[in-house]
């Protein structure tokens, strides 16, 4: 996998963990240990156990092996794993654009952007998808044609919780049901990996960005997506909900007449590279006249 950052450094990652993946998703015998695995059934009794006391035996090796800083978080004693793997960060260590003119980056991650042409149609890696199966509604679909879509993908090492990129209206959530594979790039190079697992979504009705679409998905062991709130206003920065244990993503849908997308993020898509942001970053503009 390669990532780049704002500032143009490049990093480039290929860890035990991608190569099992990319075995599991290319093989035969890969494919078929695969099916159990993602049932969300097993995501609910993995996440059971996590909640458990008992699971706390595993935050310390995980801090470890994934090279963790607990230096940024809030410092308390964690009633399991998934207290930890939740674990909110001092408010410092996360600044929020809020400057009215910008869009933010709900959460840390590393970017994919795409612009939604040719029937509204995108490639993630080697998967095609439309807007309307990601959606599940062809009518909501329309609304962004010629827009733009923003993928952000969390890692475990990343912080789980995410918030508003706009303020504006919420509305209510929508909860599209379905599988649980991991979002690992090894598994979207095979699989159209986001159109069938579960996910979440909620439009922001905004007066300067227009309707802001967010959708959580969940993924491998992440049987959970909790969001706080139903139908009410909501500010940029304001935390929105967090996901439980393992690797996720958050997907945005914007106007291209309302939003002017950072071009860096389009680029570095297409030069085959993921951006690394961090929650409250600026990733876009409001479109005025002048661009």
């Amino acid at each position: 996998m390669k990532y780049i950052d704002k500032s143009g450094n490049t990093y480039q990652e290929d860890n035990a963990q991608d190569k099992l993946l990319r075995k599991l998703y290319t093989s035969v015998w890969g494919r078929l240990l695969l099916k159990p695995l993602v049932h969300p059934a097993l995501s609910r009794a993995a996440g059971a156990v996590l909640d458990t006391g008992f699971s706390r035996i595993l935050i310390k090796p995980f801090i470890k092996a994934n090279h963790i800083d607990m230096s940024p978080y809030v410092r308390r004693k964690y009633t399991s794993y998934n207290d930890f793997f939740t674990r909110e960060i001092q408010p410092e260590e996360r600044m929020i654009n809020l400057d009215e003119h910008h869009i933010v980056s709900p959460s840390d991650g590393k970017v994919s952007a795409y612009e939604l042409k040719n029937g509204m149609s995108f490639w993630v890696k080697n998967t095609r998808y439309t807007l309307e199966t990601l959606l599940k509604s062809k009518k909501l679909a329309g609304k962004y044609k010629d827009g733009y879509l923003v993928v952000i993908r969390l890692t475990v090492d990343d912080y789980h919780r995410y918030c508003y990129p706009v303020s504006g209206r919420k509305s209510a959530n929508r909860h599209i049901s379905g599988v649980l594979h991991t979002v690992n790039p090894a598994a979207c190079e095979t699989l159209p990996v986001y159109k069938e697992n579960t996910r979440e979504y909620t439009l922001i009705r905004s007066s300067r960005f227009g309707d802001v679409l967010q959708m959580e998905v969940g993924a491998l062991m992440v049987g959970r997506i909790l969001n706080y709130h139903g139908i009410r206003n909501v500010e940029k920065g304001q935390e929105k909900g967090r996901f439980e244990f393992g690797g996720s993503t958050i997907i945005l849908v914007l106007e291209k007449s309302r939003v002017q997308l950072d071009h860096r993020l389009l680029e570095n898509t297409e030069n085959g590279y993921e951006t690394l942001v961090k929650m409250g970053e600026s990733i876009g503009q409001e479109k005025t006249l002048d661009n």
